[in-house]
């Protein structure tokens, strides 16, 4: 989940087939319809949605929040073409009902669209 360039400074990105979510400023590939976990969560900006992988994405800083579902360590996720906000990833869960989110990531509704390419 870090930038990835070569040595002449180009950017990597990984492409995806199918139904896929992409970054909503710069169309980046994030995550294949088939990682989505579930539609049933919010995010800051609005409906969010669970997935199990996403690729093309940088991470934040580590750090504690207290959640609807409870108090997790979570790190905000950026497009890693044009750094824009796209949600976050849980690192840890502290309620033990809500291990199952860790690892796990959020991609926000508002940030992202899902197309079929």
């Amino acid at each position: 989940f870090e930038r990835v360039e070569s040595e002449m400074g180009r950017l990597y990105v990984t492409q995806l087939d199918g139904r896929i979510r992409k970054c909503g400023h710069c169309s980046v590939h994030l995550a294949h319809e088939e990682s989505l976990l579930s539609k049933a969560f919010h995010g800051r900006t609005g409906k969010a949605f669970l997935f199990s992988n996403v690729v093309n994405v940088c991470l934040g800083q580590r750090e504690d929040r207290a959640l609807t579902t409870g108090n997790h360590t979570v790190a905000d996720i950026h497009c890693r073409n044009c750094n824009s906000y796209l949600g976050w990833t849980y690192e840890q869960a502290v309620p033990l009902s809500q291990k199952y989110k860790e690892g796990k990531f959020i991609l926000e509704d508002a940030t992202t669209v899902m197309t079929e390419d």
